[in-house]
């Protein structure tokens, strides 16, 4: 299960993808009210993308917030990483936090290590393929919505 702070980390992208077309920089208040997160916690989410050139901020009359990367090359995966860190659900199959797993003996004959490492695959691929423009998209071309159909 992904944390809170990574759902609307997503939600606050989504938002300001959404925003992108009308040139508008939402602050992070109309943001909050818009994606009902509350607007503390929302602050630090965005510093937290901000620092990882995510998003960046403006100041002043007309500031807010925007992206700084385009919304088809944000994906999901990138964003859970820097939120929630390893997507993997064993740490023998975390791909930037590796770690053997303590009571492993052997991870070549682990059973429960093959049957995570599918799941593992296939959760990454599709969080690593899906990008907040796709998840603007409607459709049956939308990877989101296939798999949650």
């Amino acid at each position: 299960m992904i944390s809170q702070k990574a759902k609307y980390a997503l939600r606050a992208l989504v938002a300001l993808a959404r925003a992108e077309p009308t040139g508008q920089t939402p602050t992070v208040g109309e943001i909050a009210s818009g994606q009902n997160i509350p607007k503390k916690f929302l602050e630090q989410i965005l510093l937290d993308l901000k620092h990882h050139g995510i998003v960046a901020s403006k100041r002043g009359k007309a500031g807010g917030y925007m992206l700084l990367k385009p919304a088809n090359r944000i994906t999901f995966g990138e964003i859970l990483r820097i939120v929630d860190g390893p997507i993997a659900l064993l740490p023998c199959l975390s791909v930037v936090a590796y770690r053997r797993c303590d009571d492993c003996q052997d991870e070549q004959s682990c059973e429960v290590r093959h049957v995570f490492a599918k799941v593992a695959l296939a959760s990454r691929d599709i969080l690593d393929q899906t990008t907040i423009a796709d998840s603007l998209a409607g459709g049956d071309d939308n990877p989101v919505l296939r798999i949650a159909g």
